[in-house]
C-alpha cells in the first residue's frame, strides 16, 4: 500500500525540482507553472472525502487499484504533452487518480493495525513521506539534468504497473460497509475550493481588481467562501449521509489534529517553490544539485521516524507533535534567514537537518493521534477527512506562495518578467544586478509557511490523552 503512497509523494516532489525546466521548456510564466501542482492539488482534495467513503463501500483494495491505474496512466500523458495547457489538463486527471488511492493506505493501516500499536504502523507511513522528500527531488534532478523534465512523469509508468501487480497479490481484501453518496456536497465544495483557489493564486496578475467585467477577484474569493459556507450548511442538514461527517469531528483529538495537518499541508508545499526557485536560478545550481540540499531533512527524518512511533504510542502527544511542528517552522524562518546570493552551501544544510528532526516527530505521531479514537467503521471516512483538509492546505500553500511570489518580485525587482527572460540562462546563476532581489524575494516568501505552522503548534498544545494510552 505504501509504494503507491510513495509514488504520489516522489511526484509531488520531483514537480517542485523541475519547476524551472518547466517554465523554460514550456515558454511559460511563473504563475503557470505553479498552476501545474495547484491543479493537480485541487483535483487531488475535492474528491478525497467521497473516495474515502468509496473505499468503504467498494473495499479499500479495489479503490486503491482503479487510482493507482488512472494516476499511471496520467502520468504518460504529462509527459507526452507539449503544452502547459495539456500539462494542467494531465495534471488534474493525475490528480483525480490520487484522490482514490491515499485514503485507502491509511484506511488499510487502520482497520488492520490494533489501535495500541497503530503508532508503529504509522510511523512506517510517516517514515515513507520522509523518505520519498529525498528520493523525489534527487531522482527529479538526476532526470531533469539528463532525458529531460518529461521522465518525471514516465517514471511513474513501471513503478505504478509493480505497486499495482504487488496490490493486486497482497493486500487483503477487507469487509465493505454501505454508504450513500452526497454528491450535491461534491459539487459544492469543488466549486467553493476553485473559486478561492483561482482568486488567491490569481490575485496579484490581476492587481487584486477586476478579472473581466463586474467578476473581480474580491468578488471570486467572496462567492467561494460562501458556497464553502453553504457545503458545511448542507453538511449539517443533510438527513441521509453528508460528504463530511461533521460527527467526527466530536472527537477533539481528531479536531485539532485536520487543523494542524492542514497548516503542514500548506507550509510543506508552499516553501519548496521559492527555495527550488532560489537554488537553480539564483545559485546556478543543477536540479540534482539542488535536490541534494533536501538530503539531510530526509535522511534525518526517516531515521527518527520509527522512534517517533514509538513514542506516539507511549507518551501524551500534546509535547511531541508540537515540538515537532515547531522545529519545523524554526527551520523554515532560519532558511529564510540564511537564503542569499554568497550563502555556503553547509549554512543551508544545517536548518535542513532541523526540519528533518521536526518532520520526524510531526507526520507519523499526527497521524496516529487523529485515528486513534475513531471506530473502525468510520477508518475510511475519519483517513478521507485527514487526508483532505492536509490536500486541502496544500492547495491553499500552492496558492497563496504564487501570490507571494508575484508580489516579492514585483517590490524587489520592479519590471521583472513573468517568465524570467534573460535573468537565466540554463544552468547557470542570475547576474549580480539581480541576483541579490531575487533572493530578496524567495526568503521573504518562505516566512509564509513558517508563520502559518505556529497555528499549527497551537493547535495541537490542547490535545488530551487517548483513551488507549497506558497513564
Amino acid at each position: 500500500m505504501v509504494i503507491g503512497f510513495f509514488m504520489i509523494l516522489v511526484d509531488s516532489t520531483i514537480v517542485s525540482v523541475a519547476t524551472p525546466a518547466i517554465l523554460r521548456g514550456l515558454h511559460t510564466d511563473v504563475n503557470s507553472v505553479i498552476w501545474v501542482t495547484s491543479a493537480y492539488l485541487l483535483a487531488y482534495a475535492t474528491p478525497l472525502l467521497i473516495t474515502g467513503r468509496l473505499g468503504d463501500r467498494y473495499g479499500p483494495k479495489r479503490l486503491y487499484l482503479v487510482g493507482l491505474t488512472v494516476f499511471t496512466i496520467a502520468s504518460l500523458w504529462c509527459g507526452l504533452t507539449g503544452t502547459i495547457t495539456g500539462l494542467i489538463l494531465a495534471r488534474v486527471v493525475q490528480g483525480l487518480g490520487a484522490s482514490m488511492l491515499t485514503p485507502q493506505t491509511m484506511a488499510v493501516i487502520t482497520r488492520t493495525f490494533p489501535a495500541a500499536s497503530r503508532g508503529q504502523a504509522m510511523a512506517l507511513w510517516g517514515a515513507t513521506a520522509g523518505v520519498a522528500i529525498l528520493v523525489g527531488p534527487v531522482l527529479g534532478g538526476l532526470l531533469v539534468d539528463g532525458p529531460g523534465w518529461e521522465w518525471i512523469f514516465f517514471i511513474n509508468v513501471p513503478v505504478g504497473v509493480v505497486a499495482f501487480v504487488l496490490a493486486a497479490r497482497l493486500v487483503p481484501r477487507l469487509e465493505t460497509h454501505s454508504h450513500r453518496f452526497d454528491w450535491l456536497g461534491v459539487a459544492l465544495s469543488a466549486v467553493g475550493m476553485f473559486l478561492v483557489v483561482f482568486g488567491i493564486q490569481e490575485g496579484e496578475t490581476y492587481d487584486w481588481g477586476t478579472i473581466s467585467g463586474i467578476v473581480s477577484v474580491p468578488l471570486l474569493i467572496g462567492v467561494g467562501l460562501l458556497v464553502l459556507g453553504a457545503f458545511v450548511w448542507w453538511q449539517a442538514h443533510n438527513t441521509h449521509e453528508p460528504l463530511l461527517p461533521l460527527g467526527l469531528f466530536g472527537d477533539r483529538n481528531f479536531t485539532l489534529a485536520n487543523i494542524a495537518i492542514t497548516t503542514i499541508g500548506f507550509s510543506i508545499t508552499a516553501m519548496a517553490f521559492p527555495f527550488m526557485l532560489y537554488a537553480q536560478a539564483v545559485r546556478g545550481l543543477s536540479p540534482t544539485s539542488a535536490a541534494l540540499l533536501l538530503a539531510p531533512m530526509a535522511v534525518i527524518s526517516g531515521g527518527l521516524a520509527p522512534v517517533a512511533g514509538r513514542l506516539a504510542d507511549r507518551v501524551h502527544p500534546r509535547g511531541i507533535t508540537a515540538v515537532g511542528i515547531g522545529l519545523t517552522s524554526a527551520s523554515l524562518l532560519w532558511l529564510a534567514l540564511v537564503m542569499h546570493p554568497a550563502t555556503q552551501t553547509w549554512v543551508l544544510l544545517l536548518p535542513m537537518a532541523l526540519m528533518g528532526v521536526g518532520n520526524a516527530f510531526m507526520w507519523g505521531p499526527l497521524g496516529a493521534t487523529a485515528t486513534r479514537n475513531l471506530p473502525l467503521s468510520s477508518a475510511g471516512a475519519g483517513s478521507g477527512v485527514y487526508n483532505t483538509t492536509r490536500q486541502v492546505g496544500a492547495v491553499l500553500g500552492s496558492a497563496a506562495i504564487a501570490a507571494v511570489i508575484q508580489a516579492r518580485l514585483a517590490a524587489d525587482l520592479p519590471g521583472i518578467p513573468g517568465d524570467l527572460g534573460g535573468l537565466q540562462a540554463s544552468g547557470g546563476s542570475m547576474p549580480a544586478r539581480i541576483a541579490d532581489g531575487f533572493a530578496s524575494a524567495m526568503s521573504e516568501s518562505m516566512l509564509l509557511p513558517a508563520a502559518v505552522l505556529l497555528i499549527g503548534v497551537l493547535a495541537v498544545l490542547f490535545f488530551e490523552r487517548p483513551a488507549s494510552h497506558p497513564r
